[in-house]
């Protein structure tokens, strides 16, 4: 069978790296300017740390801790076009030490969007996007981005929308931004829009009605390769790829909770989310297991529990206002992940106890697997690739739940079809069952119909 991914590198691709203890070390070999690395240090005892195009590299949380996000411009300081530069930070660059990173692509550095555009009566006449339940809203719409405001509903008659770097616009006193701003056809009729590609250090923008004062709003220009979404009842900023499956989200909560928009267009399988404002559990929640909505704690080591919240949907997943998933006045980063046949699994197995061990098939030849005891008892979270060492009998595991140096032991045997556990221990092979991610290398065929070759 031929898969739509012949190359997982060009979406997810682990890199070694031997840190230097300077100020800057650029590390390359990536393939792509990653919006998401996780990176640790192998040979020694120091913590996890996890940086995102969304939050701004600078900012860093860490999967082995509940502790917030920290403002850390020595540890991973930005995302390069083949890569990232680390700073002097030891859990990023301690001399000599030798480091892994995984990194993923989201919607890159080019982001797009489009938002309906409708005019509503709200304390005057107002722009609403996507019929989203306010009007008037901050958009954030990212450098190198292009977004459409499609203008032909009918309430939009009379009301073109345009950019001004003035609040209000020329009502204001200000006059029409026109850097990277395209129109076209009648408001109000079927093609009209207003299109903007967001130059390079944009200013603050803000968008406006020509013909009336006071229906417009404030338009961010960040460097974030993201953009606003407004398909839960809580605003987010997306940075999707659909074709990975892979949507990195941020959004605040509310006190009651609340669905959240995540841009994938499919229902994801994984949604792991982070407090970045609080102490809180990193909440790994799926229905991967029976297809009831389950959780675990990438930090710590219980086994899963239910989730009384709704199941996602292929637009929104939906949180409730506890500390650890949308709690009023708190921000929050979400990773949210969809199988892609022969890219990416996210499934369950049941261990047999056995040193030769279950085989799990995955359909692809995998550069990357995360492994949890999710029933009969706790267990640390275990995770493998294929550069560590990267070869059958010695892929070396680390734990995201621990600070600990790498493990050599010879636990498991990535395959061109899947993997095969090498031990019996309950971590991974125990009579329980266990959930997975992996990432692939390569399908085990591809679109050409060539089947990949065994490890």
């Amino acid at each position: 069978m031929a898969w739509t991914i012949n190359n997982g590198k060009l979406y997810f691709n682990s890199v070694l790296y031997t840190g230097n203890g300077a100020s800057t070390h650029q590390i390359t070999g990536v393939g792509f300017q990653p919006d998401w690395n996780w990176h640790k240090i192998r040979n020694d005892t120091d913590w996890h740390m996890v940086n995102d195009a969304v939050r701004g590299a600078n900012y860093a949380i860490y999967p082995n801790a509940n502790n917030a996000e920290g403002n850390v411009p020595t540890g991973l300081k930005s995302f390069d076009s083949d890569g990232f530069t680390v700073g002097s930070l030891n859990d990023s660059n301690q001399n000599n030490g030798t480091f892994v990173s995984w990194n993923w692509l989201a919607a890159g550095t080019a982001p797009s969007n489009t938002y309906v555009v409708k005019v509503v009566s709200d304390g005057g006449n107002k722009y609403r996007f996507d019929d989203f339940g306010a009007s008037a809203v901050t958009l954030e719409i990212s450098e190198g981005g292009t977004f459409t405001f499609d203008q032909s509903d009918s309430s939009n008659s009379n009301h073109p929308l345009r950019f001004s770097t003035t609040s209000n616009g020329t009502h204001g006193g200000g006059s029409e931004y026109t850097t990277g701003v395209t129109t076209n056809g009648t408001p109000g009729q079927a093609g009209a829009y207003t299109r903007i590609t967001v130059a390079a250090s944009a200013p603050t923008l803000y968008y406006y009605c020509t013909q009336h004062s006071g229906m417009g709003g404030q338009a961010n220009t960040p460097v974030t390769n993201s953009f606003s979404n407004f398909a839960g009842t809580i605003q987010s900023n997306i940075s999707p790829n659909t074709t990975s499956g892979f949507s990195v989200v941020s959004y605040s909560g509310a006190s009651s909770g609340g669905t959240i928009g995540h841009g994938l267009g499919v229902k994801p399988d994984i949604v792991l989310i982070k407090c970045r404002s609080a102490t809180a559990n990193w909440l790994f929640t799926t229905d991967i297991i029976d297809g009831s909505k389950d959780y675990l704690f990438l930090n710590q080591t219980n086994a899963k529990n239910n989730l009384t919240t709704a199941l996602p949907t292929s637009s929104v997943f939906t949180v409730s206002g506890d500390d650890d998933q949308g709690e009023n006045g708190k921000t929050y980063i979400a990773y949210c992940f969809n199988s892609v046949q022969g890219y990416s699994k996210f499934s369950s197995y049941v261990g047999n106890g056995n040193a030769d061990g279950t085989f799990v098939y995955t359909g692809f030849k995998p550069a990357f697997v995360m492994i949890k005891r999710a029933t009969g008892g706790t267990g640390n979270w275990q995770l493998f690739d294929n550069k560590r060492l990267g070869y059958n009998v010695n892929n070396y595991g680390v734990q995201p739940n621990l600070n600990s140096a790498e493990n050599t032991a010879n636990d498991l045997d990535l395959l061109s079809n899947g993997f095969k556990n090498r031990q019996s221990g309950n971590d991974l092979n125990g009579s329980n069952t266990y959930i997975y991610m992996a990432f692939a290398e390569n399908p085990f065929t591809s679109s050409a119909g060539t089947p990949v070759t065994a490890r």
